[in-house]
C-alpha cells in the first residue's frame, strides 16, 4: 500500500474502529505510524496512571474522544481504598491547556469533582458526551456546568455514580437552545428531580433515542414523557409501588403503544403488577431487558413479562427468577446472547432454592439459548456434569463468569472438585476472551485454563488453587493474558516471580489476600522497572515497611497490584499505597 498518497491510506484508516487493529497498524512501518498517529480520534486507556496525558496529546493530536479507566477492577467488590486515586482532573487540565478539540469522554471508576466538570464544560466549544460509570466526587452542580455550558451536548450517561444531589435543579440549566440530545441517563441519582425542566428538555430534543429516569420522576410524569418521546429506543423507568387508577393506567399503556421503536428496557426499582402489565404491549419488539434492580418484583411476575419477549438478546435479572423461571427463559427467548444473573440477597442465610438458581437452570439456558456467548450467572451451587452439558451446548462464549456464592464449595452430588467442569468450558470455547472461576479449585483447573484457553484476556480467581503451580500455568499458558486479578488464593513469590517478562505484555495484576511477601515485592520492583508495583495496606505505616529488610520475606502484603507504565510512580498516591 506504500504506492497510495497518504491522504488514501489515511481515508482506509478511518474505516478501522478496533483499538487493537488500530494499535498494530501503527507498527507495520514508520510511514503508517506517522499517518496512524495524526489520523487517530478515539483513544482507550485502561489505566490512567500506565500514561500521562502530555504523552497522550503528543502522540494523537487530533483526539477527539477518550476513553479512560482508573481504580482497579476489584473496586467493585470494596477491596480496593476509597482514597486509593484515579483523578481525571489532570487530565482536563492538559486537555484544556493543548487547547485539544475533545469532543466525547467517558470515564469508569474515576474521581471526577464538580470543578473538573466545570472545567471540562468552558474548555471545549464541540463537547457532546459524557459517560461516567461508577465514578465519585462530584455533585449535581458540576452536572449543572455540564448542562449550562455544552450547547452541543448529545449524550449524558451517568451509570452507577456516587453524586450528591444539591437539590434537583441541574435539568433547568441545560438552555432552551439545547436540543441535540440523543441521549440522558440520571437513573442513579436518589434526589428529587425538576419534572417540569425535565419534560420541556425532553419535548424540544426531537432526537432523543435513549431517556432512563431516576425514582423520583412518578407514574403520570412518565407517561407525559413517553408521549413527548414516541420516538424512544431505550427506556429506563424508576420507582411505582403503588396502583394506578383506571384512568392513568389507560394514559400510560396509550403512550406506551406509540412508542413502536422501543427496543431496550430497564429499570423497576420498584413497580406494582398492574404498571409491569401496561408494557405487555412493546415486549415483542424488545431486544434488551435490565430487571436487575428489580428486587420488590416477584419471580412469577417477571417470567410472566419475559413470555411476551420472545425477541431478546439481552437479559439482566435477579435469581429471584428461579431455575422454573430460566426453563420459561430458554423456551421464549431463542436470539438470547447475553445473560446476567445478579444474587437478590447475599446475606440470605437460609439455603432456599426456590428463591435462587442452580445448575438445573443454567443447564436450560444452556439447551434452549444455541447463540448464548456471554454469561454472569451469580449461583449457590454447581457440578462438573452441568459444567460439561453447557461447554457442548454453547462452544461460542467469549466471556464466561460463574459466581458461586460461598467460597471453596465443592461439586455438590459428588463432592470433588469443579476442574473438570471449567476444564471442559476453556478446552470447547475456543474463543474464550473473559473467565471467573469460583467453587473449589485445585491447581488442575489452572492447567486446563493454560493449555486450551488461548484467547484468554482477563481471568478473575478466588480462592482457588493448591500451590504456585497454579498461577504459573496460566502466566506460562495465556500468551493474550492482559488482566489478572487474584484474592484469598495460595500463590506466592515463586509464581509472582518467576517470569518478569510476562508483565511487559499484561496491562494489570491484582493479589490480595494471597502468599506474596513484601521482599518478594521489592525484588519484583528492582527486576521491572517498567512497572508500577503497589502495595496497599491501609492498617501500616508505610514508612516502616520501605526500611524493613531482615523480615521482608516474612511480611506478607495485603494487597498488591501492578501494572505497565511509561511515565513512572504516580505522584498522586495516599499514606496507604506504597509505590516500591
Amino acid at each position: 500500500m506504500n504506492y497510495f498518497p497518504d491522504e488514501v491510506i489515511e481515508h482506509i484508516f478511518d474505516f478501522i474502529a478496533s483499538h487493537k487493529d488500530r494499535n498494530s497498524i501503527s507498527l507495520v512501518s514508520k510511514s503508517w505510524h506517522k499517518i496512524e498517529r495524526c489520523s487517530r480520534k478515539r483513544v482507550f486507556i485502561g489505566n490512567c496512571y500506565a500514561i500521562n496525558p502530555e504523552r497522550l496529546i503528543e502522540r494523537f493530536p487530533s483526539l477527539k474522544s477518550l476513553t479512560l479507566k482508573g481504580k482497579p477492577h476489584f473496586a467493585d467488590f470494596n477491596l480496593v481504598p476509597h482514597e486509593w486515586g484515579g483523578f481525571v482532573h489532570p487530565w482536563i487540565v492538559a486537555l484544556a491547556k493543548a487547547r485539544v478539540g475533545l469532543e466525547e469522554l467517558r470515564l469508569k471508576r474515576m474521581v471526577v469533582s464538580d470543578e473538573s466538570l466545570e472545567l471540562l464544560s468552558r474548555s471545549f466549544a464541540g463537547f457532546k458526551s459524557l459517560v461516567l460509570v461508577s465514578c465519585e466526587g462530584f455533585t449535581t452542580d458540576g452536572l449543572a456546568s455540564i448542562a449550562a455550558n455544552c450547547r452541543h451536548l448529545r449524550e449524558l450517561d451517568l451509570q452507577e455514580n456516587e453524586i450528591e444531589d444539591h437539590r434537583g435543579q441541574w435539568l433547568n440549566c441545560f438552555p432552551e437552545s439545547s436540543t441535540a440530545l440523543t441521549s440522558l441517563n440520571f437513573s442513579c441519582l436518589k434526589g428529587e428531580t425538576n419534572l417540569a425542566a425535565l419534560e420541556r428538555l425532553v419535548a424540544r430534543s426531537p432526537n432523543l433515542e435513549s431517556l432512563k429516569v431516576n425514582r423520583a420522576v412518578p407514574l403520570d410524569a412518565l407517561t407525559r414523557l413517553m408521549s413527548c418521546a414516541p420516538q424512544l429506543v431505550d427506556l429506563g423507568v424508576g420507582s411505582y409501588e403503588n396502583e394506578p387508577d383506571q384512568e392513568s393506567f389507560v394514559k400510560l399503556m396509550d403512550a406506551i403503544k406509540k412508542c413502536t421503536s422501543l427496543r431496550s428496557l430497564s429499570g423497576f426499582s420498584e413497580v406494582a403488577p398492574l404498571c409491569l402489565t401496561a408494557f405487555y404491549p412493546i415486549c415483542q419488539n424488545l431486544t434488551s431487558l435490565n430487571l436487575s434492580y428489580a428486587a420488590e418484583i416477584q419471580g412469577n411476575h417477571v417470567v410472566r413479562f419475559i413470555q411476551f419477549c420472545k425477541r431478546l438478546q439481552r437479559l439482566w435479572i435477579l435469581d429471584s427468577i428461579g431455575d422454573k423461571g430460566l426453563e420459561v427463559v430458554a423456551s421464549t427467548c431463542k436470539e438470547l446472547q447475553e445473560l446476567r444473573v445478579f444474587p437478590s440477597d447475599l446475606h440470605d442465610e437460609e439455603d432456599n432454592n426456590e428463591a435462587s438458581v442452580t445448575e438445573i437452570g443454567l443447564v436450560a439456558i444452556s439447551a434452549g439459548c444455541p447463540k448464548l456467548h456471554s454469561i454472569l450467572y451469580f449461583c449457590k451451587q454447581m457440578t462438573n456434569a452441568a459444567l460439561i452439558t453447557v461447554a457442548k451446548n454453547c462452544p461460542n462464549f467469549i466471556r464466561f463468569r460463574l459466581c458461586i456464592l460461598e467460597p471453596n464449595k465443592p461439586d455438590h452430588t459428588t463432592s470433588q472438585s469443579l476442574d473438570e467442569g471449567f476444564g471442559a468450558i476453556v478446552q470447547a470455547c475456543k474463543g474464550l476472551r473473559r473467565l471467573s472461576v469460583s467453587g473449589l479449585l485445585t491447581d488442575k483447573v489452572f492447567l486446563y485454563i493454560g493449555m486450551y484457553a488461548e484467547q484468554l484476556e482477563m481471568l478473575s480467581i478466588a480462592f482457588a488453587g493448591d500451590t504456585d503451580k497454579g498461577m504459573l500455568y496460566v502466566l506460562n499458558g495465556c500468551k493474550k493474558m492482559r488482566k489478572l486479578e487474584i484474592r484469598d488464593s495460595p500463590f506466592g513469590n515463586a509464581a509472582l516471580l518467576a517470569d518478569v517478562d510476562k508483565y511487559r505484555t499484561m496491562r494489570s495484576l491484582w493479589m490480595s489476600s494471597c502468599e506474596v511477601t513484601l521482599g518478594g515485592c521489592k525484588r519484583l520492583a528492582r527486576n521491572a522497572p517498567w512497572l508500577n508495583v503497589e502495595i496497599i495496606n491501609e492498617n501500616e505505616n508505610n514508612d516502616l515497611m520501605m526500611e524493613r529488610n531482615e523480615e521482608d520475606e516474612r511480611e506478607k502484603v495485603d494487597r498488591l497490584y501492578l501494572y505497565r507504565t511509561v511515565v513512572g510512580a504516580r505522584k498522586d498516591a495516599p499514606p496507604c499505597v506504597t509505590i516500591l
